[in-house]
């Protein structure tokens, strides 16, 4: 490989895991750091660390200008994005491409048309495949999408066009519901995602959540990498993902991995990618978008299939072939993450603040991708997940019962995190008999 020197655009758990694939990959690892973030562990993993600035993200980890000036004093020859941030940002990718530095991700071209939500809706009905019911184009007035909604029926979600990550989004019910929640919504979507479009879509309930994963090279070549279960969410935040869905038959993976492969074909797509979908109870299944980078829950598909995804966006971003055929491929076992954050387990309100004493589970079948140590000062002014708890087992119920073993084995002291709630969840007879949906959770935190 002709590069040799990779900064990591981001911070937190998915910078530190980016710098240790880019290591073992001899590769000379940059950090970028704000203020809040001088003592974070990815800065004193990585072989250099640049300053960005000021602890809001607007300041430092948002700021395109400053992240592409780091790229070029540092000498970088790639940038990877990560998650979250800028890393669905067309125009990051093309300014550092314009930089002559090579961005980890697909084409500009395509995370601007696969990442904007209207944009891949109207791709995919064009290739004859479903999109939830919602609209393909923005709503700018409230009148819009009052019309809209009345049109497909209520519930119906309205959704930030360039959005991702539970942000950006409302489920309302009626009317009312709709004028309260469509100033906020915009609000959020410039704020996270600097555009103010949204636009409505069918809420569709009961239904699951479910995602495939890809990894397609310059030459055509794409490998399918299973689907994922991430049915587990409060207010549209996942916090359990689950490879395979134990739900999924075998004619739902077949007509998925038909619908991904078609869906990545048409886009032209390169590099890692993971395609969302809800499904209902006859596993009909609706696009729901696609995203143009790592998932946090990648880490799953990871275990299953024996492939560091990182490198893999690496090779593919420095021109090289895939490392593995789809004819050999094989996936084995089971795999559960569990997205651990620095919140009150209880009410889900953040709880920044010093980590007094940290342990984490070790052991067969065991990972755990954090940031944490003891000493650290988890800031207020980031994304809440500090660890994710990743187990693997021969089957489903072995994977729970390992990780019912490694939650217990957890311990960060001095924060509130939601390890307790997981140590309830995992125990319930919906979650042991896999059959929950994207709205289980609400229903049992008003019964419990």
């Amino acid at each position: 490989m002709t590069q040799k020197r990779i900064l990591i655009a981001n911070r937190g758990e998915i910078a530190l895991r980016i710098i240790r694939s880019a290591k073992e990959m001899d590769l000379y690892t940059i950090a970028v750091y704000s203020d809040a973030d001088e003592d974070a562990l990815h800065t004193k993993r990585a072989d250099e660390s640049y300053y960005l600035g000021g602890s809001l993200p607007a300041e430092s980890y948002r700021n395109l200008k400053k992240l592409v000036k780091a790229a070029e004093e540092t000498n970088a020859d790639l940038v990877h994005p990560g998650y979250g941030f800028l890393a669905e940002n067309a125009d990051f990718a093309k300014a550092i491409e314009k930089k002559g530095i090579t961005w980890v991700g697909p084409k500009p071209e395509t995370i601007k048309s696969m990442g904007d939500k209207i944009e891949s809706r109207k791709l995919v009905s064009k290739i004859g495949l479903n999109p939830v019911p919602g609209q393909l184009k923005p709503s700018r007035f409230q009148r819009d999408a009052v019309k809209d909604a009345e049109s497909f029926g209520y519930p119906v979600a309205l959704k930030a066009a360039h959005g991702g990550g539970g942000k950006g989004l409302r489920i309302v019910h009626n009317e009312k519901e709709l004028l309260e929640n469509f100033d906020i919504v915009k609000r959020e979507s410039e704020a996270y995602f600097g555009s103010d479009q949204i636009y409505v879509e069918k809420f569709i309930k009961p239904a699951r959540h479910v995602e495939t994963q890809i990894l397609a090279d310059k030459y055509g070549n794409i490998l399918y990498l299973g689907e994922r279960d991430c049915s587990l969410q409060r207010r549209n935040q996942k916090l359990i993902e689950e490879s395979p869905p134990e739900w999924l038959s075998e004619y739902g993976r077949e007509k998925l991995k038909e619908f991904t492969l078609k869906i990545a074909s048409n886009a032209d797509y390169v590099n890692a990618g993971t395609v969302e979908f809800l499904a209902d109870s006859d596993e009909n299944f609706y696009f729901l978008e696609m995203n143009t980078r790592l998932q946090v829950e990648h880490t799953v598909t990871e275990m299953r299939y024996g492939l560091d995804l990182v490198k893999e966006q690496i090779k593919i971003a420095a021109k090289y072939k895939l490392s593995a055929n789809q004819d050999v491929l094989n996936s084995n076992g089971h795999s559960i993450e569990c997205r651990i954050n620095a919140e009150d387990p209880n009410t889900f309100i953040p709880s920044p603040g010093l980590i007094t004493n940290y342990h984490a589970p070790s052991g067969p079948g065991i990972r755990v991708d954090s940031n944490c140590y003891s000493g650290l000062e988890i800031s207020p002014y980031y994304d809440s997940l500090i660890a994710k708890l990743i187990v693997y087992d021969q089957d489903r119920s072995s994977c729970i019962q390992r990780l019912k073993r490694a939650l217990d084995e957890f311990v960060i002291d001095g924060i509130k995190t939601t390890i307790p709630f997981f140590q309830e969840i995992i125990t319930q007879e919906d979650f042991l008999e896999g059959s929950y949906n994207i709205n289980w959770l609400e229903d049992y935190k008003k019964n419990n």
